[in-house]
């Protein structure tokens, strides 16, 4: 994979974002992360650390997408994981531990690995292993940073469908589209419900959630919806393609890099009691112009709709 569209987006990253105690670099030459310039910019030079990574997942990940020998086991919870999964963290802590390594590391898999610090990175391996074990070709590598509790950079990357999103506090969002080329994210302008595409992970989770007839209530609401699920639905509202997805059990590491990918294109990011931020364990994305009214009906008892 050709990294030159993303080291384009890299030189958007200034010098005025939040948050780091490491020192900008000195002039001259610019330094490479894995071919990824950076920008002399320690949260530049994260995310040009953060998009290595997701190439280091997906070579990784795709190895073993489909194979007939794939390894798939059950955690205490009965969801399955992969050896990708386990592979894919374990290389990117062993990374973190070499060029970060003051910073601790929160992980689906392993847990929280590291002192209380200032800057704690969020990894989910594959979000969506269900699909990964099954051949559905909707799964990523999520890769978050935080800095004193603010996520500043993020990355979602999909190689099996030729797609990546990533974001930089301050700096927007951007996407590889399938064909290769880099663009800028915006939400859509869309503000009635009436005239909105929600997307959602599924049924079965609102129902076990206690939450399925305000669910219902949005779902009559809205103008057409679909199922795309886990962090697709949520990138597609960063991309305007759609204008809200929600889901109502979710994991830190499940959310973590997208809040930032959807702020940044324009959008608004919280739980489903309004709260900003990844920690709530339930989510809604929308273009920020639908977000009250779909908080509304998710938060008051409505009737399931009549099919």
């Amino acid at each position: 994979m050709t990294n030159a569209a993303q080291t384009d987006a890299l030189e958007a990253v200034g010098t005025d974002l939040p948050g780091s105690d490491r020192q900008p670099a000195s002039s001259g030459a610019r330094p490479t992360v894995d071919g990824y310039a950076t920008t002399g910019h320690p949260i530049g030079d994260d995310l040009a650390l953060a998009l290595a990574l997701a190439d280091a997942a997906d070579a990784i990940t795709l190895a073993r997408f489909q194979a007939v020998d794939l390894r798939v086991e059950a955690k205490p919870d009965a969801t399955p994981v992969t050896d990708a999964d386990t592979a894919v963290e374990a290389m990117i802590r062993a990374r973190l531990a070499e060029s970060r390594p003051g910073d601790a590391v929160l992980g689906e898999e392993q847990g929280l690995i590291g002192a209380d610090t200032r800057r704690r990175w969020v990894v989910d391996p594959v979000d969506g292993t269900k699909n990964f074990v099954r051949g559905v070709p909707v799964w990523g590598t999520l890769l978050a940073l935080e800095v004193d509790g603010e996520v500043v950079v993020g990355v979602a990357s999909a190689p099996a469908m030729g797609r990546r999103w990533w974001a930089a506090r301050g700096q927007g969002a951007h996407t590889r589209t399938a064909v290769g080329e880099t663009r800028s994210l915006a939400v859509s302008a869309v503000a009635d419900l009436a005239d909105a595409y929600l997307s959602f992970a599924s049924v079965e989770s609102w129902s076990a959630a206690g939450r399925l007839a305000p669910f219902l209530g949005l779902v009559d609401a809205v103008w057409r919806t679909r199922a795309y699920g886990d962090f697709w639905s949520h990138m597609m509202v960063a991309e305007g393609a759609v204008d809200l997805a929600c889901e109502p059990d979710v994991s830190l590491w499940d959310m973590a890099a997208l809040q930032v990918i959807v702020e940044e294109a324009g959008g608004t990011f919280t739980d489903l009691t309004g709260r900003r931020g990844p920690g709530g364990g339930s989510i809604l994305t929308t273009n920020g112009r639908l977000h009250t009214r779909a908080l509304d009906i998710l938060n008051q008892p409505a009737q399931p709709a009549v099919r």
